[in-house]
């Protein structure tokens, strides 16, 4: 037998409510970075979290009074378990979580050309970083009944790339956690969603190899590609939806990519 949590009287509230505080990882550029401010330009405070605290204080400065930056490592088991100590008290209610943080550092060639500790590195971050946010966070949501749960996966989570063994799967463990976890909060006041983007262009390219120029023909010779600015705004548009509503699955691809 399942049971599901009770909902409380917040049963028509939405997450997206004015002064709402989002929890954003990997928000020093890219995609977190454009989440962060389109989230705050939609009316939350964000907490801008991240390794990389000059970027974070630049981007946190640049959504003007709405955004705190907050130093996270999700590889780092202490570092998360101390998040909820380390955040002043009127930034502990987090209603929205989007776990955007992960990379592909050595890929992007075949699986027996890259180290296991490169490997590792891979589903530490971008599976057991995100599992570890979400178990932290989501507890005092159960407690208020209310909060939504963004993760960031990929169309690498359902197809699958030659030298992609490590990235693809990491993603394909996202997209079974994001269903699992979304069942396993039906009929409350938590959601969850799976934003799924294909190729976007980022810094994402260049930390994989540490090679700037390999990366910028990488994405030319991909073709069109999207901006983060198009994953951020379907993060906010699944996050925007009344409280009966839920996102379950958003793949977002650019027009040369089927």
């Amino acid at each position: 037998m399942t049971t599901s949590i009770p909902r409380s009287d917040a049963k028509g509230d939405a997450s997206l409510r004015l002064g709402a505080v989002a929890l954003v990882t990997g928000a020093s550029s890219g995609i977190g970075a454009e989440t962060a401010k389109a989230l705050a330009a939609s009316g939350c405070r964000v907490i801008c979290a991240g390794r990389t605290r000059a970027k974070l204080d630049d981007v946190a400065a640049s959504i003007e009074g709405k955004g705190m930056a907050f130093e996270l490592d999700v590889d780092d088991r202490g570092s998360v378990a101390s998040l909820f100590e380390r955040l002043p008290p009127d930034w502990r209610d987090i209603d929205v979580l989007v776990n955007n943080a992960g990379h592909d550092r050595g890929g992007r060639r075949r699986f027996d050309e890259g180290s296991i500790e490169e490997w590792e590195k891979i589903i530490e971050t971008n599976v057991i970083g995100l599992i570890r946010v979400t178990r932290v966070v989501i507890p005092q949501m159960i407690a208020r009944d209310r909060g939504h749960i963004v993760n960031i996966g990929s169309i690498s989570g359902y197809k699958p790339y030659a030298g992609g063994t490590l990235y693809a799967g990491s993603k394909f463990a996202v997209h079974g956690f994001s269903e699992s976890l979304r069942l396993d909060y039906r009929n409350t006041g938590i959601r969850v969603t799976e934003i799924l983007p294909g190729m976007v262009r980022t810094g994402f390219a260049s930390a994989r190899w540490d090679d700037t120029s390999r990366a910028k023909k990488f994405y030319d010779d991909f073709g069109t590609c999207l901006a983060p600015e198009d994953v951020a705004r379907s993060v906010v548009f699944a996050v925007q939806q009344p409280g009966h509503v839920v996102i379950s699955q958003l793949v977002v691809v650019p027009s040369s990519q089927t």
